[in-house]
C-alpha cells in the first residue's frame, strides 16, 4: 500500500488546523494552474499587436498550454506517485514559475508560445501532485466531502478569475503581468507545502510505459492540430488527415495499456463506470468553460468594445453565481448524492450557452450577456463540486496520481478540442467578415454547439453514475 501522507499534527482521530491549512496551499496551486488556463484571453488582442502575432497563430497561445498540460498529464500523474508527491510538487512549482518568468519577458511569438506549451509540462506535474496529496490526506468521511467540494470549486474560480484578472493587469499595468503574476503564487503554494506536507509516494514498480507516453502526446496533439487546421475546410488534408491520425494513434494507446505490463494509465482508472462518468463530464465541460469562455471574451471586448478590465469585471456574476452554488451543493451533497447535480448542471450550462445565440453587433450586456453569465456559474457550480470527488472516488492509492492527473487532463484536452473545434466553426461562420455582425454570427454559431456539447453531460450522468449517496459522500452508517 502506498505510504499515507503526513501532515504536521494530523492524527487518526480528527484533522486539526494544519491539513486544513495544507488544503489552502493544495489549492492555490489548482487555482493558479486553473488561473493560466484563461488569464491571457483578455490580454490577446494587446499581445496580438505588440507580438506582431497573426490570427491564425493567436489561438495557440492559449491552445499550447492546453495542449502540453493534457498531453503530459498522465505522465504526470506517474510520476507523481513513482517519484514522490511533494518532491514533485516542489521542482513543478519552481518550474511553472521559471516557465512564466520566461512568457513575461518573450520578444518572439515563438518565444511566448514556448513558455505557454512550458508551463503546460510543468502544471501537468503540479495539478496531479496537488490532487493526490489531497487525496491521500482526506482518506475519507465528511472531511473528504468539503475537502474536495473547496478544491473542485477552485476550477471554476480560478478560471472565471483569470479573465478578471487578466483584463485588470493588461490594461492597468501589461499584458506581461498575465505571465509574472504566477510567480508569487507558486512561491507561497510552494511554501506551505514545504512545511506543513511530508512525503509521499506509492509502492511497487516505477518503470514507465514510454510507448504509452508518446503515442498519448502524438495522438492528443494531432487531433488539437487537426481541428484547427479545420478552418481551412474540413476538407483539408492538413485537417482531416490529422484527425484521423489522432484518432488512429489514440486507439493504438488505448490497446498498448491494455497489454502493457506497467501502463501509463491503468484502464482499472478509467473502466469503472462512475469514475468514467466523471472523467467525460470533465472532457465536455472543459470544452465549454475554457472554449465558451474564450468566445464570450472575444464579444465583451471586440463586438461591444469593452476595455479589458470591464471586460473582465463583465464576467464577474459568473464567478459569484459559481462560489455561491458550489457552497450550496457542497452543503447538501449528502442528500443530493453525484447525480443530481451532475445531470442538473448541464442544463444550466446550455441554457446559457443558448441565451448568447442571440447576440449581435448591437447587442447590450445587461440583455444578451448577463442573463448568461449567471445561468452558466449555477451549472459549472453544480458540476464541479461533485465530480472532482467522484472521480477518485474508490481509487487505489497507487493510482491517485494518475486518478488525479486524468481528472485534469480529461478537462484540458476537452477545453484544447473545444478552442480548436469553435475557432473553426466561427471562422466559417463568419465567411472570412471582420465586422461587428459577421463576428457576431460567428460567435453565435460557436454558442449554439457550446450548448449542444454541454447536454451531452446529461445522458453520461444519468446512465452511468449509480453510486450509492452515502457511500459517495462517507456518510454510510451516519
Amino acid at each position: 500500500m502506498a505510504t499515507q501522507l503526513a501532515v504536521e499534527g494530523v492524527g487518526q482521530a480528527g484533522r486539526p488546523r494544519s491539513v486544513w491549512w495544507a488544503l489552502v496551499f493544495l489549492a492555490l496551486a489548482q487555482f493558479m494552474v486553473v488561473l493560466d488556463g484563461t488569464i491571457v484571453n483578455l490580454a490577446l488582442p494587446s499581445l496580438q499587436i505588440e507580438m506582431g502575432i497573426n490570427d491564425s497563430t493567436r489561438s495557440w497561445v492559449v491552445t499550447a498550454y492546453a495542449l502540453a498540460f493534457g498531453a503530459f498529464l498522465l505522465l504526470g500523474g506517474r510520476i507523481v506517485d513513482f517519484w514522490g508527491r511533494k518532491r514533485t510538487f516542489i521542482v513543478a512549482a519552481v518550474g511553472f514559475a521559471a516557465a512564466s518568468l520566461i512568457g513575461g519577458i518573450a520578444q518572439q511569438p515563438w518565444e511566448l508560445i514556448g513558455a505557454r506549451a512550458l508551463q503546460g509540462i510543468f502544471a501537468a506535474l503540479l495539478a496531479p501532485a496537488a490532487l493526490a496529496l489531497l487525496t491521500v490526506a482526506f482518506p475519507g468521511g465528511k472531511d473528504r466531502g468539503t475537502a474536495f467540494a473547496i478544491f473542485g470549486s477552485i476550477t471554476g474560480v480560478g478560471a472565471a478569475v483569470g479573465v478578471l484578472l487578466g483584463g485588470f493587469l493588461t490594461e492597468h499595468v501589461t499584458w506581461r503581468w498575465c505571465f509574472f503574476v504566477n510567480v508569487p503564487i507558486a512561491i507561497i503554494a510552494l511554501a506551505g507545502v514545504w512545511f506543513l506536507v511530508t512525503e509521499s509516494n506509492a509502492q511497487g514498480s516505477t518503470k514507465y510505459d514510454w510507448p504509452g507516453v508518446i503515442l498519448a502526446a502524438l495522438g492528443l496533439g494531432s487531433l488539437v492540430y487537426g481541428f484547427t487546421n479545420a478552418e481551412h475546410g474540413w476538407d483539408a488534408p492538413e485537417a482531416w488527415g490529422f484527425i484521423a491520425a489522432g484518432g488512429v494513434l489514440m486507439a493504438l494507446f488505448v490497446l498498448v495499456e491494455a497489454t502493457v505490463k506497467h501502463p501509463l494509465l491503468p484502464l482499472r482508472v478509467v473502466t469503472e463506470r462512475n469514475r468514467g462518468a466523471a472523467f467525460l463530464a470533465s472532457f465536455l465541460s472543459g470544452a465549454v468553460l475554457i472554449g465558451g469562455i474564450l468566445f464570450i471574451n472575444f464579444y465583451i471586448q471586440i463586438v461591444l468594445g469593452f476595455a479589458p478590465f470591464l471586460a473582465g469585471l463583465a464576467s464577474l456574476p459568473m464567478t459569484v453565481a459559481l462560489i455561491i452554488t458550489a457552497g450550496l451543493v457542497a452543503k447538501n451533497l449528502p442528500k443530493l448524492g453525484a447525480k443530481i447535480p451532475t445531470a442538473t448542471g448541464p442544463v444550466f450550462m446550455a441554457a446559457a450557452m443558448l441565451w448568447l445565440t442571440q447576440v449581435s453587433a448591437e447587442g447590450n450586456y445587461l440583455v444578451n450577456m448577463l442573463p448568461a453569465l449567471l445561468l452558466m456559474g449555477v451549472g459549472l457550480g453544480m458540476v464541479f463540486v461533485p465530480m472532482q470527488n467522484l472521480a477518485l472516488f474508490g481509487v487505489d492509492k497507487d493510482d491517485s496520481g494518475v486518478a488525479s492527473a486524468l481528472v485534469n487532463a480529461s478537462q484540458q484536452i476537452g477545453g484544447s478540442l473545444g478552442i480548436a473545434l469553435f475557432s473553426t466553426i466561427a471562422v466559417t461562420a463568419t465567411a472570412g467578415g471582420v465586422s461587428p455582425a459577421a463576428l457576431s454570427s460567428g460567435y453565435a454559431a460557436v454558442f449554439l454547439w457550446a450548448a449542444g456539447v454541454a447536454i451531452l453531460i446529461v445522458p453520461v450522468a444519468l446512465l452511468l453514475i449509480t453510486i450509492d449517496r452515502k457511500k459517495f459522500t462517507g456518510t454510510e452508517g451516519a
